[in-house]
């Protein structure tokens, strides 16, 4: 079993400390790539707005989530001690598996059988949206 990602939160008030922190840094990250695409002045203040710096946000942050990679056995064996609702998407005959828990005593897993950097990026956005976007927007 392998972790990939960064963010771990032992509460919903370090998740929000952390998805508030990220702000700066998708501000930035959406201003530069404008400048790449050459936008003057006036387009930039046109097309640049507080939803597209807010999606950056949501996505920067959800890029970084730290999730679990593991066989289909390391998943259950994690299952049996998780006391919480599981969300799980996938066949379970599939043999590996990428998971997250979030504070909120919910988690998010998705079976894959190849593929796991595309199995974690789609489980990131899973948890964000299932697991975040609710309590971070409260």
């Amino acid at each position: 079993m392998q972790t990939a990602g960064t963010f771990t939160f032992e509460s919903v008030e370090e998740a929000r400390e952390q998805y508030e922190s990220v702000g700066p840094a998708a501000q930035t990250v959406v201003r530069e790539v404008a400048k790449a695409m050459a936008f003057d002045r006036e387009e930039y203040d046109e097309r640049v707005t507080d939803d597209v710096v807010e999606t950056a946000r949501d996505a920067l942050f959800a890029s970084l989530l730290a999730v679990q990679v593991g066989s289909r056995e390391e998943y259950e064996e994690w299952r049996e001690s998780y006391d919480g609702e599981v969300t799980e998407v996938g066949h379970e005959r599939v043999d590996r598996v990428v998971w997250h828990a979030a504070p909120t005593g919910k988690a998010v897993a998705a079976t894959f059988q190849d593929e796991a950097d595309a199995a974690v990026a789609t489980l990131r956005r899973q948890a964000f949206g299932r697991l975040y976007r609710d309590v971070l927007e409260d």
